[in-house]
């Protein structure tokens, strides 16, 4: 019987007491790097082995550190995915706005450009929802406060990103394999740009900067899952909607980044995590898979981390299907078989079902089950975990289907 995989996205439900130490944590100078301590360094590699045990009880065989080691900062639990790369970077400082105050851009045709956040498509069609703190929208409740690139951007999170592996690894067992995050350069660069002459030599800097950390990951024997939300989630984010063939030449340049950045390091340890944003709002604006997806495969990595779980994007299982003769033979399918944007627990045969439908376009041994997006601040975390222990159990069923 072939054991089908299952992982993570990464973000998993913090202890209170993790939670109230960084609570307790000072900053910085520049106002967004957070001071440590060894007693508060000692508490996260304590939790990483909670976390890690935890998830091996829940049938995860491919566990992560939760983002532990990642700051919150002043963003809500599951904003370190992206925040944390702030506090390891300098060339970076505060500039009065968060990402709910920045100025509008409009794109012209042939030229295509980020617009602010409350600006996206989307939160424009629903305003009323995204404005009533009753409608569940998780979006706006904490305002962080994002720097600018100023500087010359350069790697400062040396020894962060060593606990990080070090943490992990102490997790591990004999012969177990284990993934970090980190933000991919295309995300990276989606902060205000004060200093770079143009958006193709800011993202070169963070593609400079990122290597250090990505192959740190990779020495250490672990998998390194690079987040790149921004891959698909930047067309909601672009006002006019601009023509697909020019979001794909767009969003070509940050595939580019993605390949610049782990040249030379093993293709087999490297996931790519491709999610819509994945905040709790309609999400009727998300770019269809199918427009990106041979856009999508030019990245040399091993895995694709993907969303196949939620209810604007579960269908698109058979886009891989119809795709099937372009998916490189050797690349590992981790899609999203439980949802984190509903509170509902998913039922181990529904899950079962999810995970034999990418069995059946690349076989079981290139299929890992994962969640759709982070779990951490997304739902309860009693929830999480009951999601988690079903996504262990409806692998075990598939394992013994296929």
């Amino acid at each position: 019987m072939t054991q089908i995989e299952t992982t993570t996205a990464g973000s998993l439900p913090r202890t209170q007491a993790l939670i109230e130490a960084n609570a307790a944590r000072t900053f910085e100078d520049d106002g967004f790097t957070l001071r440590s301590t060894p007693e508060y360094e000692a508490l996260v590699g304590e939790a990483v082995r909670d976390i890690v045990e935890r998830q091996r009880e829940a049938g995860i065989t491919q566990p992560g550190d939760g983002e532990f080691g990642k700051a919150m900062s002043n963003a809500v639990d599951y904003g370190a995915w992206w925040t944390y790369s702030f506090q390891r970077t300098a060339g970076l400082s505060l500039t009065g706005k968060d990402i709910f105050s920045q100025t509008p851009v409009r794109s012209a045709p042939g030229d295509v450009q980020l617009t602010s956040f409350p600006d996206r498509r989307d939160w424009s069609i629903f305003a009323d929802a995204y404005r009533d703190p009753e409608s569940g929208i998780s979006v706006g409740k904490n305002a962080t406060a994002f720097p600018a690139t100023t500087g010359p951007i350069s790697y400062t999170g040396q020894a962060a990103i060593a606990a990080d592996t070090r943490n992990l690894s102490a997790a591990l067992r004999e012969g177990e394999r284990g993934f970090l995050t980190a933000i991919a350069p295309g995300s990276a660069a989606r902060i205000e740009n004060e200093y770079y002459a143009s958006e193709q030599e800011h993202i070169d800097a963070w593609v400079s900067a990122l290597r250090e950390e990505y192959r740190a990951v990779t020495d250490a024997g672990l998998i390194l899952q690079l987040d790149d939300p921004s891959l698909a989630e930047n067309w909601d984010q672009i006002n006019p909607e601009p023509s697909v063939e020019d979001y794909l030449a767009f969003t070509q340049i940050r595939i580019d980044a993605i390949n610049a950045a782990i040249e030379g390091l093993p293709k087999e340890q490297i996931r790519l995590h491709l999610c819509w944003g994945s905040w709790h709002g309609p999400h009727t604006t998300d770019i269809e898979l199918k427009h990106i997806l041979k856009t999508v495969l030019g990245a040399k990595v091993g895995q694709i981390s993907f969303e196949a779980a939620n209810a604007r994007h579960e269908h698109e299982w058979a886009v891989w299907e119809e795709n099937a003769a372009i998916i490189p033979d050797d690349l590992i399918l981790v899609p999203g078989v439980i949802g984190h944007s509903t509170n509902l627990v998913e039922h181990p045969d529904l899950v079962a079902q999810r995970i034999e439908r990418f069995a059946r376009v690349v076989g079981p041994d290139r299929v890992i089950a994962a969640t759709d997006c982070g779990l951490g601040g997304r739902v309860h975390p009693q929830i999480a975990w009951a999601k988690l222990e079903s996504l262990g159990e409806g692998a075990r069923r598939a394992s013994a289907r296929v």
